[in-house]
C-alpha cells in the first residue's frame, strides 16, 4: 500500500497575512510559486496526484511537476462564510474564544461537513493507494482536517497539527492501522524560508 502525501499549496498574500482563505480564489506569492517549485526534487514525479480546484492548488502541483493532477472538488479549503478574509484575531475580537474547529463560522462550513468531503476523498483515493503512493494538493484546515480522518479522530482532530505553506506531510500505515508518518515539511523551501 502506498503513502498519501498531503502538500499545501505556496503562499498567498492572505496566508501571509494569516488571513482565512476558503473559497476565495486567490494566485500564489512570487515566494509562493518559489516554494511550490522546491517541491518538485521532494515529491516523485508520475506518482498519481489529485488537487484541489482553486487556483492556488492547482499552479503549485503545475510547478511541482505534476501538471495532468486529476481535480477533485471535495478537496476546496474549509468554508469560512462570513468569515472569508479576516484573522482570528480580529473575529475573537467579536466572538471571544472563537475556533473554527468547534465553532462554524455563520454561512460556513462546520467541522463535519468538512469531514464528509475529506471522507469521500480517501474513499476515491483508496483504491490509487494499492497501487503506489498518491499526492494531494490542497489547503490548510481542509488537510489537516483530512489528517485526522484518516488516524480516525475525525476531522476536529486536524485541530492538533499546524501546515505551513508549501508544507509536505505524509499519511501511511504502521501495522495496519493509519498512522502520521511526517508532517509540516518544509526542508525544500529556498532559503529565505528557513
Amino acid at each position: 500500500m502506498g503513502d498519501l502525501l498531503l502538500v499545501r499549496h505556496g503562499e498567498t498574500a492572505w496566508s501571509r497575512a494569516h488571513k482565512h482563505t476558503g473559497r476565495t480564489d486567490l494566485p500564489l506569492t512570487e515566494r509562493g510559486e518559489a516554494q511550490a517549485r522546491s517541491l518538485a526534487g521532494l515529491l516523485v514525479a508520475g506518482t498519481r496526484c489529485v488537487t484541489s480546484p482553486l487556483v492556488r492548488a492547482r499552479r503549485t502541483a503545475l510547478l511541482a511537476g505534476f501538471p495532468d493532477a486529476e481535480v477533485d472538488g471535495d478537496l476546496v479549503e474549509w468554508d469560512n462564510g462570513d468569515y472569508e478574509s479576516r484573522t482570528t484575531a480580529e473575529i475573537r475580537a467579536e466572538r471571544s474564544g472563537w475556533w473554527i474547529w468547534t465553532d462554524p463560522p455563520p454561512g460556513g462550513e462546520s467541522a463535519a461537513d468538512v469531514e464528509l468531503r475529506c471522507r469521500r476523498t480517501l474513499a476515491r483515493v483508496a483504491p490509487l493507494l494499492d497501487e503506489g503512493d498518491v499526492v494531494l494538493f490542497g489547503h490548510g484546515h481542509s488537510l489537516r482536517a483530512l489528517a485526522g480522518t484518516w488516524v480516525g479522530w475525525g476531522a476536529v482532530g486536524g485541530a492538533a497539527f499546524t501546515m505551513d505553506a508549501g508544507s509536505v506531510s505524509t499519511l501511511g500505515t504502521y501495522r495496519d492501522h493509519p498512522v502520521v508518518m511526517r508532517w509540516n515539511d518544509t526542508s525544500s523551501h529556498p532559503p529565505e524560508d528557513l
